[in-house]
């Protein structure tokens, strides 16, 4: 069940941002699919995970009603933002899930283990006590193991270790016609691609390898467009701060060959004009409506 505890991981996380950025529940989905394309490529979990994620968010209230009632001496604002969205996902699986596929000492014990992985000293102790709490009253019913996992240090956000990424809006002229090169993703988005910058890796050059590596495109870098951080755990490295920095970039009009990858399945060019009827995720929409206008802006000039 190794898949599970990942897949677990990962709407930890993606409730994080959430709760902590205060996004709706329409953003808490996108952030999730973000994460998901990321980290949970060729896991075969993604409606698990999709399905926790969803029914997490669509519970809070009552979730954290229980949570307050089990933690009298804890109000919700008060409990750290790690450890109570790591208590709503223990909750919602020990009170909704199916026990045939979520036996409820496993859903306390993968609690705890999250708790120990993400969380302070203390998280798991707390978990272990509200969680135990709810259990007590439903009869302790069930038994299970677990194994533990990688405990990760407690860190502040601003000394998270850094991972430097670049993505860019790759347009490419026909004639008069301009065309942007939009990848697709398994959720269902279009989107920008992106990749990891290499150690000691100039932006330019990240780029250039990052778009001919998924692309198979030679691109030429105009300017940068902006960037997007934000703060992520990682099951293997714990808490990160992801820094990406986007960029417009010009290519020959030619064919594209997306590279195999579990969170893509389709690339395609598209003229601008065809561009507003796409679904994007919303933190994508303002870099590429500022790359159009850019874009837009210079065809205007040249006429």
């Amino acid at each position: 069940m190794a898949n599970r505890h990942l897949s677990r991981s990962i709407v930890t996380q993606s409730l994080f941002e959430w709760d902590f950025n205060k996004k709706s529940a329409k953003e808490a989905m996108d952030i999730f699919e973000r994460n998901a394309s990321e980290f949970a490529t060729g896991t075969g979990d993604l409606a698990f995970m999709e399905n926790l994620m969803k029914n997490v968010v669509a519970k809070k209230k009552d979730l954290d009603v229980i949570i307050e009632k089990a933690a009298p001496d804890w109000p919700i604002d008060k409990i750290s933002i790690i450890d109570r969205n790591i208590l709503r996902i223990g909750l919602y699986e020990l009170l909704f899930a199916d026990r045939k596929e979520v036996p409820p000492k496993v859903a306390i014990n993968e609690a705890i283990e999250l708790a120990k992985t993400f969380g302070g000293d203390t998280s798991g102790k707390f978990v272990n006590g509200v969680l135990g709490a709810v259990y007590k009253e439903m009869g302790e019913p069930g038994k299970d193991e677990t194994s533990k996992r990688k405990r990760h240090p407690d860190i502040p956000d601003d000394q998270a270790p850094i991972e430097k990424l670049g993505g860019a809006v790759v347009f490419g002229k026909d004639g008069d016609d301009i065309y942007l090169a939009l990848v697709h993703d398994v959720f269902g988005h279009w989107t920008l691609s992106k990749g990891h910058f290499e150690e000691g890796e100039e932006d330019i050059a990240g780029i250039k390898r990052v778009i001919k590596d998924e692309l198979g495109l030679n691109i030429n870098v105009k300017e940068e467009l902006g960037n997007n951080a934000y703060i992520a755990f990682d099951p293997e490295k714990g808490k990160i701060k992801k820094q990406v920095h986007y960029y417009l970039a010009e290519s020959k009009f030619e064919e594209i060959k997306l590279k195999e990858s579990g969170g893509l399945d389709d690339v395609r060019w598209f003229k601008l004009a065809d561009i507003l009827d796409l679904n994007f995720y919303n933190d994508i929409l303002p870099t590429i409506t500022k790359a159009i206008n850019i874009l837009l802006g210079d065809t205007k000039d040249a006429k």
